[in-house]
């Protein structure tokens, strides 16, 4: 008898078969957790169903007659307060994208006119205001131009009771960078004066004006996600202008319009991936995923970046949830290598809701690379997706090993790994490729950009973080950055907590350096990087704004996606 028939003969188990059965029984005794995560309350029909009249060719011409009118007013600006002015109601109303030429044309008149003698510089409000558009456009000024509000021992001293000026300081005061002690006594001097304000016999509305710019200052909010409350302000404002009004509403319903189309598009896809059938236990947050997209870029011509960002964060989420409350530890160290080699073969004895999550994963990752090398002339962009969501599913494994020995590792080894596990570079990549012009550079340039990928991810884990923290201790998941710090400095919650913020604010001074020091042809993916870091802050402000639905979230998804803005204009749109 030869060797192949005694084994044959015997019956002898392969060891690949042992492996099998070992793991099957392994997965079949598993107790799997839940989050207890609530239904979707955004169902497909009504996505289906959001139409509205101003995708019209009508409102884009009547557009194109009001921003005529608005560009002759930056001519007509000729005072220097009155054209900053201008460019910051301009761009709190969403109008920015518009009258890009213009406001840059603008600032370098501002700019190159430091050295002449001005009629703001002995004007906090004017001052500030100045400081504060100049940082946001990355132009590099000092904070020096503060010095003359301060005394001889460097302590702010007039403008105590100017409301506007202490809002815009305190505003201001958070395009800080590193070192910058003078704005950060900027930023105490009127944070103090404007509690105080806020605590005396202010009316409603300004003391509403003021505790929203004290709950987060304006370089920390999503532009677009405030544009309607900026618009009621505007509106009952004494130098309100009609035209610049009645501009910035139709462009935010046409704006609005397009995003409709994008989610009813995305929503087909959504239905059709079928993850939401055969995974019940994860979070179903298309529309909150498309809202943070948004966020990210809301210009209508960035719809295919709104697409594929949106795509890798409902993965993002589907994934997480498989880590956190679904696989055993066996069963993610396979899911993991599968990925880590993108290769089918390794999932085979996974239950099959990982095997569709998994397959989900490297279909869409195929179409967006195709897309993306299609639509923007990039070479070679899978390899790099792969490799950014290996990496993501890796620092997962590492939580989840964390949590199976019941380790709480040191706050600074969980943000080495937190960072990544935060997304944030896989949506900094989705932003790399859509913002950017192609070049041979790719890994040179990714490489320049890797610390404000790094600081804006921070920004995500620790505003992710202080949002769920809560929720994630009941269920007893993996700690968090405020867990590994109590224990780390046997503090209390409330003090870990503290602390978290203060990083926050401290990561937010190191973005400000990157913006600043970027090179220009890097400032498209710098300003959409930075965007998901201020997404972060909304997402996270009030809780867990992913996993509870029917909160802040709700609000802004009706806000910005469902219902258009009431026009009451009187001039005709014919």
């Amino acid at each position: 008898m030869d060797f192949a028939n005694a084994m044959l003969g015997d019956q002898q188990p392969l060891p690949s078969q042992m492996k099998a059965e070992s793991f099957n029984a392994t997965h079949e005794n598993f107790q799997r957790r839940t989050a207890n995560y609530k239904p979707n309350i955004w169902k497909y029909d009504l996505l289906q169903s959001l139409k509205t009249e101003y995708a019209e060719e009508k409102h884009k011409s009547h557009v194109e007659k009001l921003k005529e009118e608005v560009t002759s007013m930056f001519d007509e600006a000729v005072d220097q307060l009155v054209k900053l002015e201008l460019i910051d109601n301009i761009q709190k109303l969403g109008l920015a994208n518009l009258f890009e030429e213009q406001i840059k044309e603008a600032l370098d008149t501002i700019v190159s006119a430091k050295n002449k003698k001005s009629s703001i510089e002995d004007d906090l409000y004017a001052t500030a205001l100045r400081f504060r558009l100049l940082r946001q456009h990355n132009y590099g000024v000092s904070q020096d131009m503060f010095r003359g509000f301060m005394d001889e021992m460097g302590t702010f001293m007039k403008h105590t009771h100017d409301v506007k000026a202490m809002l815009e300081l305190f505003e201001a005061s958070h395009l800080a960078l590193e070192s910058e002690e003078m704005l950060d006594d900027a930023k105490a001097f009127s944070a103090g004066i404007l509690k105080n304000m806020i605590s005396s016999n202010l009316n409603d509305k300004l003391a509403k004006q003021l505790s929203h710019a004290m709950e987060l200052p304006l370089h920390w909010r999503v532009q677009w996600y405030d544009v309607r409350r900026h618009m009621r302000v505007y509106e009952n404002d004494d130098k309100t202008n009609s035209i610049l009004l009645e501009l910035a509403k139709i462009n935010f319903n046409m704006v609005q319009a397009t995003h409709q189309k994008d989610l009813r598009g995305i929503a087909r896809w959504w239905r059709n991936l079928g993850l939401v059938e055969n995974l019940s236990f994860t979070r179903d947050r298309l529309v909150e995923s498309y809202l943070w997209a948004v966020g990210v870029a809301f210009e209508p011509n960035h719809n295919s970046f709104r697409k594929w960002l949106t795509k890798a964060i409902n993965l993002v989420i589907t994934i997480d949830d498989v880590y956190d409350v679904y696989g055993s530890l066996e069963e993610l160290e396979c899911f993991t290598n599968a990925v880590d080699r993108w290769d089918s073969e390794e999932i085979q004895q996974l239950p099959e809701c990982m095997k569709i999550c998994f397959e989900a994963l490297c279909r869409t990752a195929n179409e967006v690379a195709c897309e993306v090398e299609k639509e923007k002339g990039w070479n070679l962009v899978l390899p790099h997706l792969q490799k950014v969501w290996a990496d993501f599913c890796k620092t997962l494994l590492e939580e989840a090993k964390w949590y199976n020995k019941g380790y709480t590792p040191c706050l600074q080894e969980y943000l080495d790994n937190g960072w990544i596990s935060s997304s944030g570079p896989v949506l900094s990549l989705h932003a790399f490729f859509s913002a950017l012009e192609p070049t041979d550079e790719v890994s040179g340039h990714l490489s320049s950009c890797q610390d404000l990928v790094h600081y804006t991810s921070l920004i995500i884990r620790l505003c992710n973080d202080l949002g769920t923290s809560k929720a994630e201790l009941e269920r007893g998941d993996a700690p968090s950055s405020i867990l590994c710090y109590m224990r780390e400095a046997n503090v209390s919650e409330e003090i870990a907590r503290k602390h978290i913020r203060n990083m926050i604010t401290d990561t937010w001074k190191k973005i400000n350096s990157q913006c600043i020091t970027q090179s220009l042809s890097l400032q498209p993916f710098v300003k959409y990087t930075t965007n998901t870091a201020r997404v972060a802050q909304f997402i996270y402000q009030h809780g867990d704004g992913f996993g509870v639905q029917d909160r802040e979230t709700r609000d802004q998804v009706l806000a910005l996606l469902i219902e258009p803005l009431a026009l009451n204009c009187n001039r005709s749109l014919v």
